[in-house]
């Protein structure tokens, strides 16, 4: 039985935080899949294709990693993809609480499928998504908190 792994997130945009998570996750698991999710009451900054090339791109000389697209729950996706791990990147104790709350939720729908959570390096705890969506709204250069490749691509766009 091979050990899949899904990493769910918005990744919008993919940042230096999430790089390390998938990194520093890949001799836990045999396939590590990074699946974009997308929520219809919520408006990405960027496109869930665009997010997926990203990752498809940075982690294209390894073999262990996939990118995907899905929508609703992730155990259900889990299912789908026969995956029975979870991956979640943890920041703050705070970030712990909401985690493990998902993960408990997680294990009553699906008793099969496990939660792993890996703490990140102390240099990306500052690093959010949605601190990066608002440097970029605003102008300013974000660049210090993402994969080369997206900050170009970034900068291209505007």
């Amino acid at each position: 039985m091979h050990k899949i792994c899904v990493f769910p997130g918005t990744f919008d945009p993919l940042t230096l935080g999430h790089v390390d998570i998938i990194k520093r996750a890949l001799p836990l698991f045999d396939k590590i899949i990074v699946a974009v999710g997308t929520n219809v009451g919520k408006e990405p900054m960027f496109s869930a294709e665009q997010r997926q090339l990203w990752i498809d791109q940075i982690f294209k000389n390894e073999d262990k990693i996939e990118s995907a697209v899905y929508e609703g729950l992730t155990v259900v996706f889990c299912k789908q993809v026969g995956a029975n791990y979870i991956l979640r990147g943890i920041r703050y104790v705070s970030d712990f609480e909401y985690e493990k709350a998902i993960a408990d939720a997680n294990r009553n729908l699906d008793p099969l499928i496990e939660t792993f959570f890996l703490t990140c390096e102390p240099k990306y705890t500052s690093v959010a998504s949605t601190i990066v969506r608002d440097i970029i709204r605003n102008g300013g250069d974000a660049s210090q908190f993402l994969p080369e490749l997206v900050a170009n691509s970034i900068k291209q766009k505007g």
